[in-house]
């Protein structure tokens, strides 16, 4: 019995003269591995024109079914992305995601990404649901803010003139 307690109290005079581990939270933060998933980015191309052409397919590779997407058409007055649609509602429910990764993995323009954001507390519900604003990071240096103005047949080919067949 007395090799037991004398065991017991020499595994803690070793750990008595060891560095601590603990962490003092909100002033000291600890990196995030490389591979980490958090929160979720929506990114532009280099001139300011948003990477999302509102295919919804994150939407439907979403598993918990966090994800909406609401298309819209591009003009050239208007122009948010530079295919002919662009996503003009985007809303990812923070309540239901499980952060897996599906709708990155799905996205064709590589849009959406997962950030390292680990900080997503909020006090209201409705807060917990991320719009498009929210997620869509600024501008770079040098780009435009959306939407943009664009010379036509830029991105978009011109419509043929069709002769009436009659």
């Amino acid at each position: 019995m007395l090799r037991e307690v004398m065991r017991g109290l020499s595994t803690t005079l070793k750990s008595m003269f060891e560095t601590p581990v603990t962490v003092q939270y909100p002033e000291v933060k600890r990196p995030v591995k490389t591979r980490y998933r958090g929160r979720h980015h929506l990114r532009r191309y280099e001139n300011g024109l948003e990477r999302c052409i509102g295919c919804s397919l994150c939407a439907a590779a979403c598993p918990v079914d966090a994800i909406f997407v609401e298309a819209s058409e591009n003009t050239d007055e208007e122009r948010y992305s530079p295919g002919e649609r662009y996503a003009s509602t985007y809303e990812i429910n923070m309540l239901r995601c499980i952060y897996c990764g599906y709708c990155a993995d799905a996205c064709p323009t590589q849009a959406i990404v997962m950030g390292d954001d680990y900080e997503l507390s909020f006090t209201d519900r409705a807060q917990a649901i991320y719009t498009k604003e929210m997620l869509l990071d600024p501008a770079p240096e040098g780009g435009q803010p959306t939407p943009q103005k664009t010379e036509p047949g830029k991105y978009t080919r011109p419509i043929p003139e069709m002769e009436d067949p009659q």
